[in-house]
């Protein structure tokens, strides 16, 4: 598939078909791909946690339910025959920047404009979904809600270290409902691109500061 076209069908897909199990190969893929996400000073301060047998997504299941609110959301995410679960290490990325090269020797955290182990492990998490686009699969990029992530850590063993960033549902799309969030339409190019300057007039060099 062109690189075009995959942009083109990306969606996040919420319903899936659950008699067709992503192949082994396919999931090896998904993952390999993830590696290949950019990350600050090469730290590649990630892990994931693939869950695609039957109680281990059901577990992951119970420690994370939203609630009743969301029941028919819910049943049709359960569905999904894969769930691949992204998590960032800020501590990789600290210790990274503290050696010779770089020189943060403090690993004073306040350095960091923004956690770059969290946005770097988004991208990863972004290369997994745009490759089941590629695929033919389906997915749905989701977080998991804060007031669980305690029971999902002790359920399946995550280090301290590691933060889940978020859950990448994976399988063979089925008939799904569109979200009514898409009703509001991609804002316009010129309301969100701003070349040279975002607004006001430029600053020239002979003016007082």
């Amino acid at each position: 598939m062109e690189f075009d076209e995959v942009l083109r069908k990306r969606r996040m897909v919420r319903s899936y078909d659950p008699d067709r199990p992503v192949p082994p190969e396919l999931v090896d893929k998904l993952v390999r791909h993830a590696l290949r996400a950019p990350s600050a000073g090469f730290s590649q301060g990630w892990g994931f946690l693939v869950l695609s047998a039957p109680a281990d997504r059901d577990l992951y299941w119970s420690v994370t339910s939203f609630g009743p609110s969301l029941d028919s959301w819910m049943r049709r995410m359960r569905q999904a025959p894969l769930l691949i679960v992204a998590f960032s290490n800020k501590s990789v990325y600290l210790d990274r920047y503290a050696e010779s090269d770089k020189g943060w020797t403090d690993r004073d955290e306040n350095r960091w404009p923004v956690p770059y182990w969290d946005v770097d492990t988004g991208m990863a998490a972004l290369l997994i979904h745009l490759t089941a686009v590629n695929e033919g699969l389906g997915s749905l990029f989701f977080g998991v809600p804060a007031d669980k992530v305690g029971a999902f850590r002790e359920a399946f063993g995550v280090p301290d270290e590691f933060a889940p960033v978020g859950t990448v549902a994976v399988g063979y799309p089925a008939p799904d409902k569109r979200s009514p969030s898409l009703r509001r339409g991609h804002r316009p190019v010129d309301e969100v691109v701003h070349h040279g300057r975002w607004a006001g007039r430029p600053v020239s060099p002979g003016d007082a500061v």
